[in-house]
């Protein structure tokens, strides 16, 4: 998955230069700048990441002047270093400075899920288990935080509440059972719905096998628990570790053999990749 469809970015972005300029505009910039002045600029790594979010930087800067020219010069999912450019613009500098914040908004907030999960792609590097975002997302950025994840390097879990089941300890606890609601959530949805059930213990595990769950969410176990799970499955369901997932721990969890390690912190709390734009003046 490369780039960002823009019937999908475009309101978002329209929303946010809304919510900047409001009902007058720029007006420190209409104030002090000519609106003939011409401008050159870089989007600049402050410190070393993975950058995501260019489309919507782009789109910016396009949204408040078309003729602003962007040339990308280390495309969604590049490792960059610090002081290496990122992308340049090239137009009226009005436009760009009115769409400057919003553009960095986006690229800072997006690289910054994208630094975060390379680096807990790398730390668990060397074994199969992939890194899953979750649904631990800001509201009304979820398929732009989904897609930076991928750009670090990780997958996506599922997307909302409407394309898997995922049985949790409170539908459990109203069910009664894992196997009353395995056996609730196989009547209701149709045969290409997966059905992942969440268990705390072995003896839930086996409830849930036994009833033909497709994937299992080991919640909250230690090392020694989530390999004693992943035997005790043998390979007849995914494995899902989730709980606690940190940079410090993921190998060991790795190591364990499961097949997914679900991440809400690289959505939830991932810090923003320093990235600035600096003009270019002589």
């Amino acid at each position: 998955m490369t780039g960002l469809p823009r019937m999908m970015i475009e309101p978002l972005v329209r929303a946010a230069l809304r919510e900047d300029l409001g009902q007058a505009g720029d007006i420190t910039t209409e104030a002090v700048v000519p609106p003939e002045a011409f401008a050159e600029a870089a989007l600049v790594a402050r410190q070393p990441g993975v950058i995501a979010g260019l489309d919507l930087a782009k789109l910016s800067f396009e949204l408040i002047d078309p003729a602003i020219e962007t040339g990308i010069e280390r495309p969604d999912g590049s490792g960059v270093e610090a002081g290496e450019t990122i992308a340049t613009v090239r137009g009226l500098a009005r436009g760009i400075l009115m769409a400057e914040r919003t553009a960095l908004n986006f690229l800072c907030h997006l690289s910054g899920i994208a630094t975060a999960t390379a680096a807990m792609v790398k730390a668990a590097a060397g074994h199969k288990a992939r890194i899953v975002s979750t649904r631990k997302t800001l509201p009304g950025l979820r398929g732009l935080e989904k897609y930076a994840v991928r750009m670090g390097g990780g997958a996506n879990h599922r997307f909302g509440l409407y394309d898997a089941v995922l049985i949790k300890d409170n539908h459990i606890a109203i069910a009664g059972s894992v196997a009353e609601a395995l056996r609730r959530a196989r009547e209701n949805n149709g045969h290409m719905v997966k059905i992942e059930v969440e268990v705390e213990s072995l003896a839930q595990l086996k409830e849930a096998l036994a009833f033909g769950a497709d994937a299992i969410l080991l919640d909250n176990m230690d090392p020694n628990g989530l390999a004693e799970a992943v035997a005790l499955v043998g390979g007849r369901a995914l494995t899902e570790a989730s709980g606690g997932v940190r940079l410090d721990n993921v190998a060991a969890i790795a190591a364990t053999g499961v097949d997914l390690i679900s991440v809400g912190r690289l959505t939830h709390s991932a810090p923003a990749l320093d990235i600035g734009l600096d003009f270019r003046t002589g």
